[in-house]
């Protein structure tokens, strides 16, 4: 229980809420389904019903076990052992119960990979991230989630529907792919986010560039965001 609680694990207990997420992942049966986090394996067999195939990824060998017990006989899955975040398989879509640890670098994974649409919880404090609006409540994360995803909340979900209960409750969120972004983009972007205090004009001196835009990061839009980390990383 040591090393689930090291990697921040909350498992979802509540049927309901599994068939919650399983209606909204629309899945046909053309659809490739990655689950990033087996788990005690509340949603796998339910994905496995509607689906072409589903690959189930765990990286706490104890669980991946245990599921492989469970689920030997379902013909269209695949269970894994390792980092769901590093796959090569190809998928159309993509459903995540996320840790808090792991929430951002698999935001930042999926902006990179071609697919449908997916369904992810992630715990509320994440989800506000995600959908910031204020140019003061934004990161790095906000800017690439929404040039790469169209996001809408599903629903909220109490802690109590985990086990064991986190301390914040979580939020049910459907994304659909909006565009590919590149790794160097992403990581210029959250260059840009470290410099945010500083204008324009000063955080492109930072790369040997220039500009007479004294705006700060706060005042910039999304797409002006975007178009500086474009002009960072012109040759």
């Amino acid at each position: 229980m040591i090393k689930r609680k090291k990697l921040g694990q909350h498992f979802l207990n509540s049927k309901l809420i599994a068939k919650k997420i399983i209606s909204e992942a629309k899945i046909t049966p053309n659809d490739i389904v990655l689950e990033v986090g087996t788990g005690l394996g509340v949603l796998t067999p339910l994905l496995c019903e509607n689906a072409k195939k589903v690959f189930s990824i765990e990286i706490d060998e104890d669980l991946f076990q245990e599921a492989k017990k469970k689920f030997s006989k379902i013909h269209n899955l695949s269970l894994n052992f390792g980092d769901g975040l590093t796959t090569k398989e190809q998928f159309t879509i993509f459903v995540s119960n996320l840790p808090y640890s792991k929430s951002k670098e698999a935001i930042e994974w999926l902006a990179t990979i071609p697919f449908s649409h997916g369904i992810i919880m992630v715990q509320k404090e994440f989800a506000e991230k995600l959908l910031a609006k204020s140019s003061k409540n934004r990161k790095a994360i906000s800017i690439i989630a929404t040039q790469s995803f169209e996001i809408t909340t599903v629903s909220k979900v109490g802690k109590n529907n985990f086990s064991p209960p986190p301390k914040i409750d979580s939020v049910i969120l459907k994304i659909i792919k909006k565009n590919n972004l590149s790794k160097n983009l992403i990581q210029t972007i959250n260059k840009i986010f470290s410099y945010r205090r500083k204008t324009v004009k000063n955080i492109l001196k930072q790369f040997n560039k220039e500009s007479l835009i004294d705006k700060r990061v706060d005042d910039l839009s999304g797409d002006e965001i975007i178009n500086l980390a474009n002009k960072i990383l012109e040759k």
